[in-house]
This record gives C-alpha cells, structure tokens and sequence, in this order.
C-alpha cells in the first residue's frame, strides 16, 4: 500500500497559496478585459508555471547540494554566450535562440534562481559568526553577487543587474556582516556616484533625466491620468477610458498598476498592497522559526526582498516616483519570464520548508 506522508501537508505553507492566488486571479481578470488573445496566453504561462513549481517543490534540494554551484556555473557561461551569440531586441542583446525550436531564452531570468541558490550554498557551508562576516568572508560572497551584477549590466540591462545586486546584499544584511563594511560600503557609493553616472548608456541617463525634470514622461503622464480618475472606487470596465482608448501604455504589463487603480480605485490598490504586503512580511518572519537553516533563509529573505524591489520599483515608476524600467509586478503583471521564474522560486522554497527535517525528499511510504 502507498500513503503520502502525512507531515508533507502539516509542514506545506498554504498561507503563501492563499496570498498568491488572489494576485494571480485578479491579473487573468484585468488582462482578460483588456486583450482576450493576451489572457489566452496567461493560461498557457499559468500552466507551464504550475507544472515548474511542481517539479521543483518534488526535487530533493538538499540531497542536491553539490550540484548547486555547477548550475549557478552553468547561468554564467550563458552569461557570457549572450556577448557572443545573443539576439538583439530594443537595442539590447539579452536573449539566446535555442536551435532547431527557434525560441528565445533570457538567461538572466535563470540566473536569479541560481543566484539565490548560490548564495544560500555558500553562507550554509560557513555560516556568520555572532559578529557577523568579516571582510574576507564578504569580500568572498561579494565576488559571487558582483559577477552575474556586471554581465546582466553589460547587456545592457541595469535593472535586472541592480535588483539582484540590492537582492544580494539585502541576504548578508540580514543574514550579518560587520557594521563597519557597511559603512565603508555607504561612503563609497556616495563618492563614486558622479562616476557611476557618467559610465551609464544614454538612454539610461534619459531615463533619469525624465525622472528628475519637472514634467514627466509621456508614459507616467497617462498612467497618473489613470490613477486619479479612479477616485476611491474605481469606474465601470467601459468608462476606463484611459486604457480602452489607448492612452494607457502597456496597461497589461508595466502599468497593469495604474489599470487596476483606475478600476477599482484607492479600495483595490489598498487591497493589492495588502496582499503583497502580507506575503512579504509572511516570509521574513519564517526566518525566526527557521533559526539556525541558513540555507532556507536565504531563499525566504532572497524572495521577500526580490518581491518587495519589483513591487516598489514598479509602483514607483507609474506614479513618478521612479524612472520608466521594465519591472514586473510578481504574479500580477502579464508575461512569462517573470511569473515562471517566481513559480521556480517559490517550488524551491516550499520543497525547503516542507522536506526541512529528517524525511526530506521522502514524501512517499511503502507499508507491506
């Protein structure tokens, strides 16, 4: 006779489910009013992103270990193969055509699962001392979070470098490292900032020149628009005018934010908020039952900062608050990269959480 393991339920958090599927179903919802054909691709991402988080909440991670720095390898020679052999789009080379299939693969995408496992990897093999990690040992990891940093910004794509670069040192933060690096750390940021200026791509210095003038870009214009004419409640699907007119530029994607305000109002983004919020917290506090796992609270708090950057950096650009990048909301905004790779994510991390003791890996009993 074969039984599941009865802990596997007990140990799985369902609270994450209960947050993420709200986001998950009112996006199908918002995208579906917008462009039909949009949301008949959403559901084939919703179901490739399902099937991933599947097989990777059933992979035995901590019984792979040792293949998690070949893997995080693997993402850099892609990497680099992106100098060389990438496709160019937008005037931007990012992408790898797979052969024979003729699809696209973004390896920067992948890069933030192996980045994370990475991280993880390291401080579980030598873990923080009470005063947290001395400048060898940061110096170390650093090497770790500054590689992927400068390929990804090479491509150019800034954005993502910088979200897993912020991502990187939020885990040692949190994780400890001594608090004269960071003050060191602090200064010199300060004093490069006019170098680090001065080395950005054109149209990244547009970006924050836009940001920082007076009169805001087209795009932020339309979508401040949006959001103020959904007043407290929000308006009827055929009164939102701003986004069935057009005049609401990628209101599925970039600025499904400023969409789902002028719908349904300051109530819905409150409500929105509220569900990011709450997953967001939900995931720092597993920390303290966690304790000594270092290497499951490097995926919760690599996850909880990655979710709070994307949706900061992206609510922040559709009010003017931030410059115009191309930073999804998690779950929310249409697209694949971006919800598979969270779906990845979170199969990880619910396969640490509910496989974290003795039985892990063995979610099946055989009784004869």
């Amino acid at each position: 006779m074969i039984r599941f393991d009865r802990r596997i339920v007990t140990h799985f958090d369902f609270f994450q489910i209960l947050l993420i599927i709200p986001i998950i179903a009112l996006s199908y919802f918002l995208v579906s009013e917008v462009n039909a054909t949009l949301a008949s691709k959403q559901i084939v991402y919703f179901g490739i992103g399902f099937a991933l988080f599947c097989l990777f909440f059933f992979i035995p991670l901590r019984r792979l270990e040792w293949f998690i720095p070949i893997f995080y390898w693997f993402n850099i020679v892609l990497l680099l193969s992106v100098e060389f052999f990438g496709i160019s789009k937008l005037g931007a080379k990012r992408w790898l055509e797979i052969p024979f299939v003729h699809f696209t693969l973004q390896p920067s995408e992948i890069m933030k699962p192996a980045f994370l496992l990475m991280l993880a990897y390291l401080i579980k093999k030598n873990p923080p001392s009470e005063n947290g990690y001395n400048l060898k040992d940061f110096l170390k990891l650093s090497f770790y979070i500054l590689l992927p940093f400068f390929l990804i910004a090479k491509e150019p794509d800034l954005g993502t470098a910088l979200v897993l670069l912020l991502v990187g040192y939020a885990v040692l933060f949190v994780i400890g490292v001594n608090k004269k690096i960071w003050i060191c750390i602090f200064v010199s940021i300060g004093l490069c900032a006019p170098i680090l200026y001065e080395n950005l791509h054109d149209y990244q210095k547009k970006r924050i020149t836009d940001f920082i003038s007076e009169k805001p870009s087209y795009h932020v214009r339309q979508s401040i628009i949006a959001i103020g004419s959904g007043g407290m409640s929000g308006k009827a699907k055929d009164e939102a005018t701003q986004t069935h007119f057009k005049f609401l530029p990628i209101a599925t994607s970039d600025f499904i934010f400023a969409y789902t305000i002028e719908r349904f109002g300051f109530y819905g983004a409150v409500a929105v908020f509220s569900l990011y919020g709450l997953l967001i917290l939900h995931l720092l506090t597993l920390n303290y039952i966690l304790k000594n796992d270092f290497f499951t609270q490097v995926m919760t708090t690599g996850i909880a900062v990655l979710i709070f950057i994307y949706v900061g950096v992206n609510v922040s650009m559709t009010i003017g608050y931030a410059p115009v990048v191309g930073v999804p909301l998690p779950f929310y905004s249409y697209g694949g990269s971006s919800f598979v790779t969270f779906m990845i994510l979170f199969g990880m991390l619910q396969n640490l959480l509910t496989f974290r003791f003795d039985f892990a890996g063995n979610f099946i009993k055989i009784n004869r």
